[in-house]
């Protein structure tokens, strides 16, 4: 199964280290899972034009194949002003509306205050549901007294996120389970 991990931000190290925290949770607990982390801040991505994403090239192109390629999609998110970066929805403008048909997306959100908990709730959830996603319906949020020296220090955090990825695997696997069964009688 792939799973691909999406740093949804082109500055500060937060999401990119409960992302990869989440893959690494996955990598030991699925052995046969293939995790790919794909952190925005390493790229060059053009803004969304209207073109289809086949024809995108670069690292625009290799960004939206991976998308489109993998079983599994963990989102990590910032929150800035009260909503999700701008670079992230950018990656979904990039996509077709039915880019997550099949696929299992979590989140992972990061924020300096717990006063943005329902942002992904309220922004994230939407888009997804619009692109066709199956979506592991709790997320794991997290705050900046969370961290300490680019690592996750809050147990229960660490706690909710092995829960997260055990979720998101299982979810993965059902659906599989189901279409299988689905398509062939």
């Amino acid at each position: 199964m792939k799973v691909v991990g999406l740093s949804g931000t082109i500055v500060g190290s937060k999401t990119r280290t409960a992302v990869d925290y989440t893959l690494k949770t996955i990598a030991d607990k699925y052995p046969g899972t293939e995790t790919t982390l794909i952190d925005l801040a390493e790229y060059q991505v053009q803004f969304s034009d209207g073109r289809n994403f086949l024809d995108y090239e670069g690292d625009t192109g290799m960004i939206t194949r991976a998308i489109m390629d993998t079983d599994v999609l963990v989102i990590g998110t910032p929150i800035f002003q009260a909503s999700i970066p701008g670079t992230l929805k950018n990656i979904f403008d990039l996509l077709p509306q039915y880019a997550l048909k099949d696929k299992v997306v979590s989140i992972v959100a990061t924020a300096g205050s717990s006063r943005h908990f329902l942002v992904p709730e309220q922004q994230l959830k939407p888009i997804l549901t619009y692109l066709k996603a199956q979506l592991v319906q709790n997320y794991v949020f997290i705050e900046e007294q969370d961290f300490y020296r680019k690592e996750i220090v809050n147990d229960d955090v660490k706690f909710r996120i092995e829960r997260l990825a055990e979720d998101t695997l299982m979810l993965a696997e059902t659906y599989a389970q189901i279409r299988e069964v689905t398509y062939v009688e």
